[in-house]
């Protein structure tokens, strides 16, 4: 007792301590934890205690300036987040490494009434907001679990599982859940091309499911098109619907990856332009190349029109070596195919620039 007392900890006290600290040791695995910490601007984040923080909010606010790395336990999270311009650098690793283990969810939609009135709009329902620069998450589901089936009275239905704005972007082995408007891919300002980077990621929704005006690399990922109770016709939704800004000559690039489908075939168009009204000069563009096309693609038509004002055939839309049921060329007007030339410079490196996320993986 009296070396208790020296210490100032109570027997108890010091039992539930050495009772996290051993948790810690197993649930952040090779990462470390609070009693063996990799560096001093790592943090870890435990829902069960064992960690610095119970809640991945709790860790942002509590960091500030640039190059933090939060390391986050299994577990379920239940919040939103948002890593403001000033937490730079900032990374985010699952700690048992695998995606499926470490959930970041909520349920706001756009339609979603807010506590002081109104309602909270495509970006307010994100989950998750990321607008620093340099921000990496790997093995991390971000996640919007809000359905349309439980909220029949709300006509807002787009749902974001994460906005990500910053510059230098990446993300390794992610995942991301919801239905509409999942990975809302943008930026900080209509003049900002924000460069944003996806490997070996997996995505599923239904109506622009992958959206926004960032200069995106998806290489080696997996989109995935859910079906859908509510409708008994063809489209279910979109995969795609970029809002690339006219002056940016880099839009949205899908490489090596494959589409895959629950629903019947042919309900799902590859992608549609979003023109927003706040950018009525957008000109929405995706590359798809080399990439397996499964039958939940529309082949003859995979293309469509957001507005009839804004045409898709007027915008910058591509295909390159596609393969699987979904990219068969049966009506060559409605699948532009790049030439061998224009192949050559729609490639990550034409896409990111300096920036070389790649060579981290």
């Amino acid at each position: 007792m009296g070396a208790a007392l020296t210490l100032g900890v109570a027997p108890h006290a010091r039992a539930a301590h050495a009772t996290r600290a051993a948790r810690g040791r197993r649930v952040f695995g090779r990462y470390g934890s609070p009693s063996a910490r990799l560096s001093a601007q790592t943090l870890y984040v435990d829902a069960g205690g064992a960690g610095d923080f119970t809640t991945v909010q709790g860790a942002v606010t509590a960091v500030s300036g640039s190059g933090y790395t939060l390391v986050v336990a299994p577990g379920v999270y239940r919040e939103t987040v948002a890593v403001s311009v000033a937490r730079t650098e900032m990374t985010w690793i699952g700690a048992s490494g695998n995606a499926r283990d470490i959930v970041i969810v909520y349920d706001n939609a756009a339609g979603t009434p807010k506590p002081g009135g109104g309602t909270y709009g495509t970006t307010g329902s994100a989950t998750t907001l990321v607008q620093a620069d340099g921000f990496t998450a790997q093995d991390i589901t971000f996640a919007n679990d809000w359905l349309r089936a439980d909220h029949p009275g709300i006509t807002g239905t787009q749902a974001v599982a994460i906005k990500v704005q910053g510059d230098r972007s990446a993300f390794l082995r992610c995942r991301f859940l919801g239905h509409q408007d999942t990975l809302y891919a943008d930026s900080m300002a209509l003049g900002t091309f924000a460069r944003q980077y996806f490997r070996d990621c997996y995505v599923e929704g239904d109506v622009d499911f992958v959206f926004g005006r960032a200069t995106a690399v998806f290489e080696r990922c997996h989109f995935h098109t859910l079906t859908r109770t509510d409708l008994s016709s063809a489209p279910y939704g979109f995969v795609f619907a970029p809002s690339t800004a006219g002056a940016n000559p880099r839009g949205c690039l899908v490489v090596g990856g494959r589409i895959t489908s629950e629903a019947p075939d042919a309900y799902y168009k590859l992608a549609r332009p979003w023109v927003p009204s706040s950018d009525t000069t957008a000109r929405p563009m995706l590359t798809v190349r080399e990439t397996r096309l499964g039958a939940g693609i529309d082949a003859v038509a995979p293309y469509t029109n957001m507005s009839s004002g804004f045409p898709w055939q007027d915008q910058r839309f591509a295909e390159y070596r596609n393969t699987g049921p979904g990219a068969v060329v049966s009506v060559p007007e409605n699948r532009p195919q790049l030439t061998a030339v224009e192949a050559a410079a729609a490639t990550r490196e034409a896409y990111l620039g300096d920036w070389t996320p790649w060579e981290r993986c």
